[in-house]
């Protein structure tokens, strides 16, 4: 019996040990797991978010964006259908502007932030958000940037950039932000 205890307690933290293993937790219990090595970035790039008026916001330099009308690579904001990781032509276009800038800047480094709507489990949101910040991330790769400069991060529904439970909302909810 004694021996069984032993075991099952072995067993346990053998599972748990392992269950762990290739992810890292920051910020609240939010998982990031970097598509490659460690990331490098460019100080004279700044970051920058999605505004409450979808444009690109401003960035550390106090600079302010251009509008979403815009070319594909002042868009920094990827959406999503609902329940899908699969990007749009329009999330093509701004990932294919993208990736000629960061071939052409070959210090840059970038992070994908992925998110999802409210609906479903926080558990199954946060796979959602990191299976689209995967897809946008094997696209930079096909394109020919380095895994190492590629950082994808998921928060799931924990970031909303509109707060309403409706289908226009959800819609801007659904999305991968790329970070400079």
């Amino acid at each position: 019996m004694r021996n069984f205890k032993l075991y099952l307690i072995l067993l346990i933290v053998s599972v748990a040990v392992s269950a762990c293993g290739g992810r890292k937790t920051v910020d609240n219990n939010i998982e990031v797991e970097p598509v490659g090595g460690t990331i490098q970035t460019d100080e004279s790039v700044s970051t920058s978010g999605l505004g409450a008026d979808s444009t690109v916001g401003a960035g550390l330099d106090g600079t302010i964006g251009q509008s979403a009308n815009a070319d594909p690579l002042s868009k920094r904001v990827i959406y999503f259908d609902y329940d899908s990781s699969v990007l749009t032509l329009e999330g093509e276009a701004i990932v294919q502007a993208h990736a000629r800038y960061l071939n052409s800047v070959p210090g840059v480094g970038i992070i994908l932030e992925g998110h999802a709507d409210e609906r479903g489990t926080r558990e199954y949101n946060l796979a959602l958000g990191e299976d689209r910040a995967k897809a946008v991330a094997n696209i930079f790769q096909a394109l020919g940037v380095s895994s190492n400069r590629i950082q994808t991060v998921s928060y799931g529904e924990e970031r909303p950039v509109a707060l309403s439970s409706d289908e226009s909302a959800w819609s801007l909810n659904r999305r991968v932000e790329i970070l400079y």
